[in-house]
């Protein structure tokens, strides 16, 4: 389980960064960086962060609840940056991935003393920082990033998938499973798909 110790060892407030969405075929990657304003965390809440994937749904919208109330009683900050498909094409999926962990850390209220990224990149923000891998299962602030990043980008596509109802993406948010497959022979690619991701791209060459 994640605890305090990467935030306690280094300059305070720390901000933990997560992204989701690198691997789909559809949609923007989105990126949260959370900061607690203080090292006495609610319990509660402390109970309920983990890595966003290990979570099931009903218990990733409790912490993302949970999350909300602590940002109204100001102990703790988020903000998200997003990169648009446009972005991603354009710069690669890493560009665009830095990109909108660039975009969330500009969006705290409260400049971060430090930051601590899930995987293995900085953001190059002119904040120190360090990379750490699986930094969800380590850090609660990386924690609370990845949940607050996974609820919003899912529910994201789940509003685009009102639009175009043919690829899953509800369900699959935008990974290519054979539902959002199928979609794409029958119905074709929408602007919301990563033209420079192979499949996408020799759909496109093949028609």
């Amino acid at each position: 389980m994640p605890d305090f110790y990467l935030e306690s060892v280094h300059p305070f407030p720390v901000a933990g960064i997560d992204e989701v969405g690198r691997g789909p075929w559809a949609g923007p990657v989105l990126a949260a960086a959370l900061m607690f304003l203080t090292q006495d965390i609610d319990p509660t809440l402390r109970h309920c962060l983990d890595d966003s994937k290990k979570l099931t749904p009903k218990k990733r919208d409790a912490a993302f609840d949970l999350l909300q109330e602590n940002a109204r009683n100001q102990t703790l900050v988020y903000a998200c940056g997003l990169s648009t498909v446009e972005e991603i094409d354009r710069l690669n999926i890493h560009g665009a991935t830095l990109l909108a962990m660039t975009r969330a850390v500009e969006g705290l209220p409260v400049r971060p003393g430090f930051l601590l990224v899930d995987g293995l990149f900085v953001p190059p923000c002119g904040i120190p920082g360090q990379a750490v891998v699986k930094g969800d299962s380590a850090s609660l602030s990386i924690a609370g990033a990845s949940i607050i990043a996974k609820v919003l980008r899912d529910r994201l596509m789940a509003e685009l998938a009102k639009d175009h109802p043919a690829y899953g993406w509800e369900c699959n948010a935008g990974y290519g499973t054979k539902a959002h497959q199928e979609g794409l022979r029958l119905t074709g690619v929408t602007p919301h798909h990563r033209r420079s991701f192979a499949p996408i791209k020799a759909l496109l060459e093949a028609a």
